[in-house]
């Protein structure tokens, strides 16, 4: 289970692969109010490489990346890449 962190500390975290592939940047989260589960990553400023997945888009310029792909915070957000597929 990943630790539990401050939206602040989150957000403007490069997303990266565990491969260390750059995917974009953290914008936001979404998260279920009744119970407080982080549902997704709004990552802004995608790269070219995370195109390469068959993620779901808000505006033209950022992904839901879901949060249960992400694997550990801390300089970086690091998410599976096999889980995203």
């Amino acid at each position: 289970m990943i630790e539990k962190k401050p939206f602040k500390d989150i957000m403007g975290k490069l997303i990266v692969t565990k491969e260390g592939k750059r995917l974009g940047v953290v914008k936001d989260i979404t998260f279920e109010t009744r119970v407080g589960e982080l549902i997704q990553l709004i990552l802004k400023e995608p790269t070219p490489y995370s195109k390469n997945f068959n993620l779901e888009t808000i505006n033209k310029n950022e992904i839901l990346i879901p949060f249960n792909t992400v694997v550990a915070i801390g300089d970086f957000v690091v998410v599976s890449e096999e889980d995203l597929m």
